[in-house]
């Protein structure tokens, strides 16, 4: 059998990103050791992923706000920003004792869940952090729209 017309699709062969196997890792032994190994592994990046989104959201918030007309004078306060990445590690507990509760529960006979907990969580901590951002952009059309009328 001649194979030299055959098409070879170049994203099948492609191996996985480092991204994908992080999002979509193999979920933890199913004891409540292993699970809580399984997140703590995963906190580090958990912190930059989430602290990077803040430093681009506070970056955004900064352009935003010094923008004409009516620029904002916004002091950077350092307290707030601490306060909101100790409220992100706590909130990061829950995924941990949600699969735990989970297993327990279902004693055995749930699939697992951390791995959907942590992408679900991870979006919604990355969108918490983006929303001030969308809001000085709602200000700043506001203080566009104001200066017409």
């Amino acid at each position: 059998m001649d194979h030299s017309l055959d098409v070879v699709d170049p994203y099948l062969e492609q191996e996985t990103h480092s991204l994908v196997d992080f999002l979509y890792a193999p979920p933890a032994p199913r004891t409540v050791p292993g699970i809580i190994k399984w997140w703590e592994s995963r906190r580090l990046q958990y912190n930059f992923i989430v602290g990077g989104t803040g430093v681009v959201s506070l970056a955004a918030i900064r352009v935003l706000s010094s923008l004409p007309p009516d620029p904002l004078h916004i002091p950077y306060i350092w307290q707030p920003i601490v306060a909101y990445g100790v409220l992100a590690n706590l909130c990061y507990l829950l995924g941990p004792m949600g699969e735990i509760a989970v297993e327990k529960l279902g004693r055995g006979k749930i699939l697992p869940t951390g791995p959907g907990f942590f992408r679900m969580g991870l979006t919604f901590s990355v969108g918490l952090t983006l929303l001030p951002t969308l809001l000085f952009a709602v200000d700043w059309g506001l203080r566009i729209l104001r200066s017409f009328f």
